[in-house]
């Protein structure tokens, strides 16, 4: 990929020269920043993008991963054997929906194998569970245990990479183990799972209190981008920050804001190093990732 970069450098206009600034500062924040996020949405684990994330934690390049619910339901789904095929945005969702598919963007799978995946393994992993009431990256270091490498929560449990979702109930997982409880409450000793996200906010406290410098890489926007520079705040911002994304800012929306917006909030430093990229993810994070 550093020819890609090499090439991206010469090119030195528009989006190009933005990927190649945020190539030198990844690599900078890389070797000088001692707390490294990675945020990302949902809809990248759908694609074949999730490998190339789990290669990435694997490696080191990112200590703390900050994402969404859905991230871990497509996770496990692909480890549970869902076939995420390949397809169109123009298909009719009226035929599909009653031919029994989900459509994300230009990609179908079965619903058959969404859903009952995902609860099928949320219950089989809750009664291995020890403890009655986890932070979200205690849930997704027990559930990567189970999972093979090549799945982004399998490389961070092995990698010692804590991972933070949020919004845990905004999808299966979240729904999956409301629906363990239930069925434990009519069973003769039954037991009560309760996710505690306090404890998430007590372990990020931490994590940026002792934290020396901050770095971030942030694709797409929502909630997992938001937790991240909400948190770098109390650390004074962040040193080095990389947006990803196709939102504009032009709406007011957090999705959409620079990270010179962010310098007024105190989540990223007025002399940080950053950069925005306005760009589809899946175009640009095999480059980044593949060049660092």
């Amino acid at each position: 990929m550093k020819e890609v970069i090499d090439v991206y450098r010469k090119i030195g206009g528009f989006q190009a020269l933005h990927v190649v600034e945020a190539a030198d500062i990844l690599k900078e924040a890389v070797r000088n920043a001692d707390l490294r996020f990675f945020s990302f949405t949902a809809n990248l684990v759908a694609t074949g993008l999730r490998e190339i994330i789990a290669d990435a934690i694997r490696r080191g390049l990112f200590n703390v991963v900050v994402t969404t619910a859905g991230a871990l339901d497509h996770d496990i789904a692909k480890a549970e054997g869902a076939r995420y095929v390949p397809a169109s945005f123009d298909l009719d969702d009226v035929d599909l929906a009653d031919k029994g598919y989900h459509r994300l963007g230009n990609l179908v799978l079965r619903r058959d194998e969404y859903g009952p995946y995902v609860e099928r393994f949320v219950f089989r992993a809750l009664d291995s569970l020890e403890k009655d009431r986890v932070g979200t990256f205690e849930l997704a270091e027990h559930f990567g245990k189970l999972m093979p490498e090549s799945s982004i929560l399998g490389a961070a449990a092995r990698a010692g990479v804590k991972v933070f979702v949020p919004g845990i109930v905004d999808g299966a997982v979240g729904t999956a183990i409301l629906t363990y409880n239930d069925v434990q409450r009519v069973k003769r000793g039954g037991r009560r799972i309760v996710v505690d996200v306090l404890r998430d906010e007590e372990e990020l406290r931490d994590l940026v209190a002792s934290a020396k410098s901050l770095a971030a890489l942030i694709v797409g926007g929502g909630i997992s981008k938001h937790h991240v520079i909400w948190w770098a705040q109390f650390k004074g911002g962040l040193d080095y920050v990389v947006y990803i994304t196709t939102a504009t800012e032009y709406d007011g929306s957090l999705s959409g804001a620079r990270p010179r917006e962010a310098i007024t909030w105190g989540k990223v430093k007025r002399n940080a190093k950053s950069v925005h990229i306005m760009a589809d993810a899946t175009l640009v994070l095999p480059i980044l990732l593949g060049y660092l």
